[in-house]
């Protein structure tokens, strides 16, 4: 297990990058705590992946160092790193047995075989794959071969870090579940120093101790779980997460007032005077319905989603998504939207604004 430390570091597909725009992963200074669990999180083309295949050795950055417990490793191969790697697609020898695909890093490094036979069937059963041990990887299904894949990353006890390059992406939903399950308990019981990159925010929220959420090549926020969700820093991270996101709306910004389409809303707290594109934001969780106070709202339907409803309305031409519980009633009165001034935060420029 291993402290990685980010420094300066960004990347460039380009030779001669010019601007921050050539950038697919800009500047970035971050430690990662040993025996952490995180997940790297945003949309495809966000710079996960480049960042993934940086820490791992695959990629040599443009800039800046990355060390492991004070080491400089950033042109050290991926044989000197002692990590393990999980990719998006199975990467398996065909011509071997399961076992012997589960064997193989444990056989590389010499183990003595007792050890061995004993770590493969613990992860066999962890991966559900103690009855197939002995087929040839070559008839197996994709998600069997994995789930191997897996199995291969987490066989080692020893190693800085285990990475994973949205593994689950070929997976069924219902072993998604368990796999992810398995990656916790396996971090409990190991403490693991884990880097997990998805695009699915469930797989981010129910899997890692810290989200790192990227757009645009660079990281706008680390935080737990409960963390990007109450207090986003970027609206990126609003919207992202959560279902649906958060609601943005451009407002001017007065003290204890903001004015948005359709009026004007109380705030909890004084901001400054702001410049650039200012706009408020709420989570669908923290409006209601009311018939007489609030902003006059469009309601232009009603999903019922099982353990509440969410309420698509139109305030002045802009969406407003509004969660309402699953019992409570809504009648055609009910025209006009409550903001919760505790739970409004407010955004220049796409960053959170601090109350004076």
């Amino acid at each position: 297990m291993a402290t990685i430390t980010l420094d300066n570091l960004a990347h460039s597909y380009l030779p001669r990058p010019q601007g921050p725009e050539d950038f697919a992963l800009k500047e970035l200074n971050h430690d990662w705590q040993d025996g952490a669990a995180y997940a790297l999180l945003g949309a495809s083309g966000c710079g996960k992946s480049t960042l993934l295949n940086i820490i791992s050795g695959l990629l040599i950055p443009s800039q800046g160092r990355i060390l492991f417990d004070g080491v400089d490793v950033t042109h050290a191969p991926t044989a000197e790193r002692n990590i393990a790697q999980v990719f998006q697609f199975p990467v398996v020898y065909d011509t071997m047995t399961v076992r012997d695909n589960l064997a193989f890093p444990l056989r590389n490094r010499g183990r003595p075989e007792a050890y061995v036979a004993e770590r493969v069937a613990e992860i066999a059963a962890m991966i559900g794959m103690e009855h197939v041990l002995d087929r040839k990887a070559r008839g197996l299904t994709a998600d069997a071969k994995q789930k191997i894949s897996l199995g291969r990353g987490m066989v080692r006890k020893d190693v800085n870090a285990l990475l994973f390059d949205e593994p689950l992406t070929v997976i069924d939903p219902h072993m998604k579940w368990e796999l992810r399950t398995q990656l916790k308990k396996l971090h409990h019981d190991f403490g693991h120093t884990m880097i997990y990159v998805t695009h699915d925010q469930t797989e981010a929220l129910t899997f890692a101790d810290r989200v790192v959420v990227m757009h645009d090549g660079r990281v706008v926020q680390i935080g737990t779980p409960e963390d990007l969700f109450d207090r986003p820093e970027h609206t990126f991270v609003g919207y992202f997460i959560g279902s649906p996101g958060m609601n943005l709306l451009p407002a001017e910004v007065a003290g204890r007032l903001a004015r948005i389409p359709g009026g004007v809303t109380p705030l909890a707290v004084d901001y400054p005077t702001l410049t650039g594109r200012v706009q408020l934001g709420i989570r669908p969780e923290h409006l209601r319905l009311s018939a007489d106070e609030g902003l006059p709202v469009t309601i232009r339907r009603i999903e019922d989603v099982g353990r509440h409803r969410i309420i698509r309305a139109d305030l002045e031409g802009h969406d407003l998504n509004i969660i309402a519980p699953e019992d409570q009633p809504i009648g055609p009165e009910m025209t006009r939207a409550v903001f919760d001034p505790a739970r409004i935060g407010i955004y220049a420029d796409d960053w959170r604004v601090a109350p004076h």
